[in-house]
């Protein structure tokens, strides 16, 4: 994960500087007689701050997301005893391979400034016989017992970035946020009678903050592409996290407001949580692709100073 990290951050470099390399060499080569060329290498010609999708005010997207998921729970008592580490996969037979709903609201607040909101739902559901005793909570779920389970899932976060460089087809800068992650999980032992059921849970609020880079570049005419990483490891009250995100997208204009973003997104965070009775551990990744649909709208943002 560091290495995709790393890897990610000097991608956005390259690009930059490739960008503004590129940049250099058309402004030398403005000569008459390139003036004259063919009516199709005119077409090639655009001002990336008059294309109707880059650098508007407000930037709306929403569509679907298709993770592949790990996830490792253990939740114990207060009075030290531990509960087991359940894999969900693995021990409850939950799908690694899901599809879910992602939004996201942007507000280029500046030349520089934007203020960013997202959200993720994630809701997964299973039925097992147990294949070994687990412990959580206050019960133990014995092997060749059927157990149902549940993980819900919703992340919310918000960002403020702002582009060290700004320039009309690239811009690249530094973000700070926090993912906000609501999860609630439960196990439930199926008996043969209402009586016979028990069952535990364990929900939690975990505000997890992190810093990162991004980078944002017109790539032609209908064409972009946006890149960040994030990370961040803190410990906020009874809250003890690590946070790893990233996320790559390739954007193509349809018409005129509206574009189609495919992309590739992944997070990975590591929370211990204490409660009043329970303590709980919470390991969670996804990582897979994204399509969604993008309308931008409102006045188009300056590049140049006034």
């Amino acid at each position: 994960m560091k290495n995709l990290f790393s890897l990610l951050i000097i991608s956005l470099f390259w690009f930059s500087a490739n960008a503004q390399t590129t940049a250099e060499i058309s402004s030398e080569n403005t000569l008459p007689a390139l003036q004259s060329d063919s009516e199709s290498d005119l077409d090639q010609d655009y001002n990336a701050e008059e294309l109707p999708w880059h650098a508007r005010r407000f930037k709306f997207t929403a569509g679907g997301f298709f993770p592949v998921n790990n996830t490792q729970v253990e939740v114990g008592k207060n009075d030290g005893s531990f509960g087991t580490e359940i894999d969900f996969e693995n021990d409850l037979g939950f799908k690694r391979n899901t599809a879910s709903f992602m939004g996201t609201f942007e507000w280029r607040i500046s030349r520089r400034s934007r203020a960013g909101f997202e959200y993720f739902y994630l809701r997964r559901t299973s039925s097992k016989v147990l294949e070994r005793d687990i412990e959580f909570g206050d019960n133990t779920y014995h092997v060749n017992t059927r157990v149902s389970a549940l993980m819900d899932n919703q992340i919310l976060r918000v960002t403020y970035s702002y582009a060290f460089l700004s320039k009309p087809k690239y811009e690249v800068g530094l973000l700070i946020g926090a993912h906000i992650l609501l999860g609630d999980i439960g196990l439930k032992f199926e008996g043969t009678t209402a009586q016979a059921e028990y069952n535990d849970s364990f929900n939690f609020t975990a505000p997890l903050p992190d810093v990162g880079i991004f980078g944002d570049f017109v790539l032609g005419k209908k064409f972009g592409l946006y890149a960040n990483a994030n990370y961040f490891a803190l410990k906020v009250n009874d809250i003890d996290g690590k946070l790893t995100s990233f996320n790559l997208s390739l954007l193509y204009n349809v018409y005129k407001n509206f574009s189609l973003t495919a992309g590739y997104t992944g997070l990975f965070v590591d929370v211990d949580v204490e409660k009043e009775k329970l303590n709980g551990y919470f390991k969670w990744g996804y990582n897979g692709p994204t399509l969604t649909a993008t309308y931008t709208f409102g006045d188009h943002i300056s590049f140049v100073k006034k």
